[in-house]
């Protein structure tokens, strides 16, 4: 396909946000966004939800339940895609999201609100995939590029648009009305699918369902959750020990299976795709600190739902405004400094928010727990634009690179699972303090984080990835 140089070919903001793609635009962006502000809307809630509801023991499943759940109908959204075209796919992306956030709306307990918010993962899961998956289809070539930024853009805005709902709410002292509220635009987000989402054409299916991989997937999740209701002590231990068996028996799997969640090449000899994907579960893997956050502020820094639930956003703003600005640099130090740097500035961000952590804190004191989770954000910020591009360049043969590269949203999910579960545990083993609980878990993930940089300053000395940053001469 030839490039596209002509100004006027490329498309236009203007063109996109028009009368005549606005509201595919709408859907495309508002799917993924719905996805993405919810995650911040709940954990801003989850001390107004346990209040009324209770399930305190179950704090972390609300987190773990949704990323399972998102991992699972993420791998299925090109198959149901094609299956049962576009404009259905949608349908029962947002019926499902819907679906789910009544079920949550209306929960009496903390088991029915689990399911609900199982469900309503199952329907984000297919709405963030289908928000990238139909920019081709939807939109003419020209805005092929201004609508996957857009997209793109709507994590960002989530982080902004869930605490500040969520918080809302919470101020209130109500819980059950912002979930009524998700029904609604999910039910006014159908209407619209149907009169602006154009049909595709359907087929059977030539790739197969990873079933033995995603069963073996979400056992492992699903026990490390376990893990935070058992009695301490030895019971903690087993399941964790079982729940590790299960991710091991995963990868395991994965080596050989013909049909399988992540690509071939990650097992290949002499590639740096291994050290990609565990760079990047390794930053994912500290998102899982964000569900406790709002609760650490409120209890220990006696900050209003409103305030608490910016606070467990700090992370992911401090990712989104950081990645926006290292995506810009293509000098090979800066690069492989960024690379290295991530998992390291995460690390101390999360760290330095631990030892910060205070019954009662001056006002400076609280301030900085803002800026350290900010800083922790952009470790993951600054790396994972560029670790993308390792991925593609890991891979030669074009087909396997595009793979290479869908895989590190997997990745990225199945981490955030897993560290959601664990930080339940670890929360727990701090009980009944709400101080020791946050040392624990921040710490240990801090730790966590600190280990990332071996992988990472292995992708610096990948060959294929060395090769890529070398300059291109021209004739």
């Amino acid at each position: 396909m030839a490039l596209m140089t002509d100004h006027a070919a490329t498309g236009s903001w203007r063109e996109l946000l028009g009368r005549r793609y606005a509201p595919v635009a709408v859907v495309l962006a508002g799917g993924v966004l719905m996805e993405a502000s919810t995650v911040y809307l709940t954990t801003s809630l989850l001390p107004t939800i346990v209040d009324d509801i209770g399930g305190t023991g179950f704090y972390a499943w609300t987190m773990t339940a949704f990323l399972v759940a998102s991992v699972i109908s993420s791998m299925l959204v090109s198959r149901i895609l094609t299956t049962r075209g576009s404009m259905v796919a949608y349908l029962l992306a947002f019926g499902l999201f819907g679906l789910g956030s009544l079920i949550a709306a209306a929960s009496p307990g903390i088991g029915i609100f689990l399911a609900g918010r199982a469900v309503q993962g199952f329907g984000g899961g297919l709405l963030a995939g289908l928000g990238y998956a139909l920019i081709q289809r939807s939109l003419p070539e020209r805005l092929w590029a201004k609508g996957a930024a857009l997209v793109s853009a709507m994590w960002g805005v989530g982080n902004l648009v869930g605490p500040s709902a969520g918080g809302a709410f919470g101020q209130l002292g109500v819980w059950r009305p912002a979930f009524g509220l998700l029904v609604a635009l999910a039910a006014v987000l159908m209407v619209v699918v149907v009169r602006v989402i154009p049909r595709t054409e359907r087929s059977a299916s030539s790739s197969a369902v990873p079933g033995i991989s995603l069963v073996l997937l979400t056992a492992a999740v699903a026990m490390v959750s376990v893990a935070s209701i058992v009695p301490a002590g030895v019971a903690t231990a087993v399941v964790l020990i079982a729940g590790l068996g299960l991710g091991a028996g995963f990868v395991a799997y994965e080596r050989t299976a013909k049909a399988a969640v992540l690509p071939r090449v990650v097992f290949a000899r002499g590639k740096s795709l291994k050290w990609v994907y565990l760079t990047v579960g390794i930053l994912a893997f500290g998102t899982g600190t964000e569900a406790f956050i709002p609760l650490f502020g409120q209890e220990l820094g006696g900050m209003s739902p409103l305030l608490a639930g910016f606070l467990g956003a700090a992370l992911s703003l401090g990712w989104s405004l950081s990645q926006t600005i290292s995506a810009g640099a293509n000098r090979p130090g800066v690069v492989r400094r960024m690379i290295v740097g991530g998992p390291i500035l995460l690390a101390i961000g999360l760290a330095a928010h631990s030892a910060l952590q205070q019954d009662g804190p001056p006002a400076i004191v609280a301030g900085l727990w803002f800026v350290t989770l900010f800083a922790a954000g952009a470790g993951i910020g600054i790396a994972f634009p560029h670790l993308a591009v390792a991925a593609f360049s890991s891979v030669e043969d074009e087909e396997e690179a595009a793979k290479a590269s869908a895989g590190i949203n997997t990745v990225f999910l199945m981490a955030s699972a897993f560290s959601a579960a664990l930080a339940g545990v670890l929360v727990k083993l701090g009980e009944p303090s709400v101080l020791s609980s946050a040392h624990f878990l921040l710490y240990t993930f801090a730790f966590a984080a600190a280990l990332g940089a071996f992988p990472a300053w292995r992708i610096t000395r990948s060959r294929t990835v060395r090769k890529a940053e070398e300059p291109q001469l021209t004739p």
